[in-house]
């Protein structure tokens, strides 16, 4: 009774308005900031070009084949700005979407595995988590296949708990086959390796192989084909250099080798983790401890599911030669279980004040620390800049400190799930601090600015040439290409494949460029100085820190 009391301590209508809030502020933020180079403006710009060319199967960026990803939130998007239009919402809408869901589904999943206290907690700590906080509010794919995946794990815990009748149990063991096919047309084969590897891993643990057979593999991967099949089949009749660039290139070469350039140490994603479970530092350990523990007479251990998964995910990206920050994203909803699952009960809320103090500390210490952002400043991002970002920064700040003061306050009177709320309440705030005034960088690492200043004089049928430079936001808020000139990168495999489509260096773009009757170019202001010493004829329309855009007098 005590326990039933004590999840019952927020009144249902309570809730529905903390929900109501959250969703009008997690959904209302998207509008407010530029899309920032270059993830944003790429994940915006493929799926603008779907809707301009009408095809939605061949991943096109900046009009060169682009096979890095399968299409599922290029289509997404794409969907959303046919209806809704293109705007900055729309473009981040699909990882919003997916976010919110997520922490919806966490709450969900946790409170039918291990009680309603639970749950609310669970789904508290991943709405205040920082990193999931943030990827919710940036256009990547991190999110949607951090989703998918970590739905498809909760899915198959509902499926295989000892009290699930034999046709809820066949509903969810679909229902994460689907979600599986989903991951992989979000982000490709770890949407399939990284759980399939957590079953192998959790049988052996516990000893039971039966618990492969009972996952039902062979309708599993029927189910996965048919979802997932009819695209890679028909992309790869349509180009049939995907296949080996997508299966091979972008899997078992960015996992094996540096080729990519993102290695980093093993321990990369220590700090990674450390900081985007802020503000619950103080429930972490415990909460991969009870993961630890097994419910004696059960066959299925839920906890000890999810604490491999956690794991083994954490691992195989630190092991990995490539390595970005949100790649571990997707054990974050299975660490939040586990958090609420060792936050419930009596005792723990008589102790939950503790685990509210690394926020008040970490709050604080930003506080002090906030003056001397503006020590990051040089010629590219001036110093007034930092200046304008430190007001949001010490409201973030402010917040964590005051929500886990409150949440200290609350735990004393033993009101767990209240003291969770407010130390999400902080925990939210200030990874919103953060993301929103990062909008006064802006100018520098968007061409927003740029491209409303010149989008009206920039005639349709004019070549605009990106010189030894690649700027990913440009074009989606110019609505149109560029043709790229001596810079590969990303797009290296799509231009071998389309050559015509690129001019290889800076010669080549002087003749096109003295060739055009009209024309216009991106440059850095280096080239763009070496350009005037050779006396290219152009006129600057508008420069900044980091580009000049000319045009032919």
């Amino acid at each position: 009774m005590r326990d039933l009391a004590q999840a019952r301590e927020l009144r249902r209508g309570t809730l529905l308005i903390l929900l109501l809030a959250f969703v009008l502020v997690w959904f209302g933020t998207l509008e407010h900031r530029r899309l920032i180079n270059p993830d944003e403006g790429r994940y915006s710009e493929i799926p603008r070009e779907m809707v301009a060319s009408g095809d939605w199967l061949t991943p096109r960026l900046n009009n060169i084949k682009y096979f890095e990803k399968p299409a599922l939130q290029y289509w997404a998007t794409a969907a959303a700005f046919t209806v809704f239009g293109e705007h900055h919402w729309t473009a981040r809408l699909w990882p919003a979407l997916t976010g919110f869901l997520g922490i919806l589904f966490t709450a969900f999943a946790t409170a039918r595995l291990f009680g309603l206290q639970a749950g609310l907690i669970a789904g508290a700590v991943l709405g205040g988590s920082v990193l999931w906080n943030v990827i919710g509010h940036v256009n990547t794919l991190d999110m949607g296949v951090s989703f998918f995946l970590a739905a498809a794990v909760f899915a198959l815990c509902l499926g295989q708990r000892d009290d699930a009748a034999p046709a809820e149990s066949r509903r969810w063991q679909d229902a994460a086959w689907v979600l599986l096919a989903l991951a992989i047309l979000s982000k490709g084969l770890i949407g399939l390796v990284l759980p399939a590897a957590t079953v192998v891993a959790y049988a052996l643990w516990q000893r039971d192989w039966g618990f492969i057979l009972r996952i039902r593999p062979l309708r599993g991967v029927l189910i996965l084909l048919a979802i997932t099949a009819p695209w890679f089949i028909a992309v790869s009749l349509a180009n049939p250099e995907f296949a080996h660039f997508f299966f091979i290139h972008e899997h078992f070469q960015r996992f094996l080798t540096k080729a990519h350039g993102r290695y980093q140490p093993m321990w990369y994603f220590i700090p990674i983790l450390l900081i985007g479970m802020l503000p619950w530092l103080g429930s972490l350990a415990q909460g991969l401890a009870a993961g630890t523990r097994s419910e004696a007479g059960r066959r299925f251990q839920p906890r000890r599911f999810l604490l491999v998964w956690a794991v083994l995910v954490f691992v195989f990206f630190s092991v990995s030669s490539s390595k970005l920050a949100s790649y571990i994203l997707p054990i974050f909803p299975a660490l939040a279980a586990l958090i609420g699952l060792h936050l419930t009960g009596y005792a723990a809320s008589r102790r939950i004040e503790w685990h509210a103090l690394p926020a008040i500390i970490v709050g604080a210490a930003c506080l002090f620390l906030v003056p001397f952002v503006t020590r990051f400043a040089s010629d590219k991002v001036p110093v007034a800049l930092y200046e304008d970002y430190q007001p949001w920064l010490y409201g973030g700040s402010a917040a964590l400190l005051l929500g886990g003061l409150l949440a200290f306050w609350l735990g004393r009177q033993g009101r767990s799930v209240a003291a969770a709320f407010s130390l999400a309440f902080g925990g939210f705030a200030f990874g919103q601090g953060f993301l929103l005034g990062h909008d006064t960088l802006g100018s520098v690492h968007s061409a927003h600015d740029v491209a409303a200043a010149i989008r009206t004089q920039v005639p349709a049928d004019a070549p605009f040439f990106s010189v030894d430079t690649y700027d990913q936001t440009l074009q989606f808020y110019l609505k149109r290409t560029t043709t790229m000139v001596a810079y590969r990168d990303e797009l290296g495999f799509g231009i071998s494949q389309e050559p015509h489509k690129f001019i290889p260096d800076v010669a080549g773009f002087e003749r096109a460029w003295n060739a055009a009757p009209v024309a216009w170019a991106l440059m850095a202001p280096a080239l763009w100085q070496e350009m005037q010493k050779k006396g290219l004829p152009m006129i600057v329309v508008i420069r900044d820190t980091r580009r000049v855009i000319v045009r032919k007098p």
